[in-house]
């Protein structure tokens, strides 16, 4: 059994203070007994629009935000998950890149958005490359392994059915869900859904107002909301039990029954 916490924040234009307040809530979720924290997707820097701001705040994955990362997971004993803005050698494009920091301060996966938001309104293909398709990356805490994926990739039920092929117990989702008209009703629904079908406990980490619609999640294997935040800032904790996992798949064999496997399009 491992305690995980989803934290939920509006980062904004200075990584500093981001990086700040990551600290601050990071200090919360460990004094409740936190094992692991999930942050949003672009913890690290947040602009009001998707411009070339986040290419001049980008960041590689040995720079100051994951460095700093690194510090408060030594300093709190926990695994951190959050967002940030990659740099790349390509010129005016950045990869939108998820880290999960150890304890022990070193970066123990990585995980770059598939699936760019290119949708209600919004391109954000203009600035940011999607990652490259690959096994996904997971890191285990006390027996339970955790994957990762980011914001609109959980309307894409087989990024999620992937990471559970590769063994994931947990799937943590850093997310910026714009709100909007039936915004908070997809998100809930989604995140529920992929966690239903899947058999899994999912941790979703939303920013809250302005930028995001919050409403940040802990959801079990049977899809109920375990622990959960409504718009404003906070942590939310609760326990994951493979106890529960294995209880769930003996009574909803589901992922046993299917007769299809998930394969690349294109």
């Amino acid at each position: 059994m491992v305690q995980v916490a989803v934290a939920q924040y509006a980062p904004g234009v200075n990584k500093d203070e981001n990086l700040a307040a990551i600290g601050k809530l990071a200090g919360e979720a460990a004094g409740r007994g936190a094992r692991v924290v999930v942050f949003p997707e672009f913890a690290m820097f947040t602009a009001p629009k998707l411009d070339e701001r986040f290419v001049d705040s980008a960041e590689p994955l040995d720079g100051p935000f994951a460095g700093g990362l690194g510090d408060l997971a030594r300093r709190h004993g926990v695994h951190l998950v959050a967002g940030m803005n990659e740099r790349l050698d390509d010129p005016g494009r950045i990869s939108n890149t998820l880290v999960a920091v150890g304890p022990g301060g070193d970066v123990v996966a990585e995980y770059r958005k598939l699936h760019l938001y290119d949708a209600f309104g919004y391109t954000e293909s203009a600035l940011v490359l999607p990652g490259e398709i690959g096994e996904p990356e997971t890191f285990t805490v006390d027996g339970v392994r955790f994957g990762m994926q980011t914001c609109y990739d959980v309307r894409f039920p087989e990024v999620t059915r992937r990471i559970v092929d590769a063994g994931a117990d947990v799937v943590a989702l850093p997310a910026e869900w714009v709100p909007g008209p039936l915004k908070e009703d997809h998100w809930r629904t989604l995140v529920r859904a992929r966690a239903i079908e899947n058999t899994i406990y999912v941790a979703a980490a939303d920013q809250c107002a302005p930028t995001g619609a919050g409403n940040s999640m802990i959801v079990d294997p049977m899809g109920v909301v375990v622990a959960g935040l409504g718009d404003g800032p906070g942590v939310a904790s609760g326990e994951i039990s493979l106890e529960r996992v294995a209880a769930v798949r003996r009574q909803n064999p589901a992922l046993g029954l299917r007769r299809f496997t998930v394969t690349r399009a294109g």
